[in-house]
């Protein structure tokens, strides 16, 4: 069904589903959105500032750049996109949209392009554009309610297989099937066994090798974990 993973019990239960054995859940987003100009998810094309997974529904980047405050907008790009230098990239939005309205991705790089070295400006791009993204359309908050989910709907000895391409996608899967907690932190019997109702299947996590990495660029930050439920 065309939804969101989000929605993973909401499903199961109109299905009349009640336990699974297995999920797997591939968090990449499609090529064709990043190759879809006019989606706005690839800072390679002018394109209206979108970047929503569904074009039907909710705010999109522009509305976010456009409307959040600076404190605000300094957050996002420092939580989902890890850029030390949010504060000054924050600040640079708002004064822009002051004197005119951020509607394009060109708007956009024109604002952010200075604030970048030439040698990582690539990178920090990629990083302003995941930051928006993720906050357009919840990713972070989808995989919290999906991960739950999971836990509740897995029989026992069923497997979870998550695929992330980002590390804060990867750190909230690793402390969940560390733990069962998205903070990592691992709770104790009264004997101080751990309480955990994963066991990880793959101790090491999963990357591509060199050879899928060669043929399929987009996939080298892949990370693969597999988690058992007890």
């Amino acid at each position: 069904m065309r939804s969101n993973f989000r929605y993973l019990t909401n499903w199961m239960r109109y299905y009349g589903v009640d336990h699974i054995d297995g999920l797997i859940a591939d968090l990449g987003v499609s090529s064709h959105h990043f190759d879809a100009e006019e989606r706005g998810f690839s800072f390679r094309f002018d394109a209206p500032l979108d970047m929503r997974m569904n074009g039907r529904a909710g705010m999109t980047a522009a509305d976010i750049v456009n409307r959040y405050d600076e404190e605000r907008l300094a957050n996002v790009l420092y939580l989902y996109g890890e850029l030390k230098n949010s504060r000054k990239l924050a600040a640079a939005m708002v004064k822009a949209r002051a004197l005119k309205a951020v509607e394009t991705i060109d708007d956009l790089l024109q604002i952010v392009k200075p604030f970048m070295p030439r040698e990582r400006e690539k990178k920090d791009l990629a990083r302003v554009f995941q930051a928006l993204r993720i906050e357009v359309n919840h990713e972070m908050d989808a995989l919290h309610e999906m991960l739950e989910a999971a836990l509740k709907v897995l029989r026992p000895g069923g497997r979870l297989v998550v695929l992330t391409y980002h590390s804060l996608e990867d750190r909230m899967v690793k402390n969940f099937v560390r733990s069962g907690r998205m903070d990592g932190k691992v709770e104790q019997d009264f004997f101080g066994r751990k309480l955990t109702p994963w066991r990880a299947v793959n101790n090491k996590v999963i990357v591509p090798d060199e050879e899928e990495q060669r043929t399929n660029p987009r996939s080298r930050s892949a990370k693969l974990r597999i988690a058992e439920k007890l």
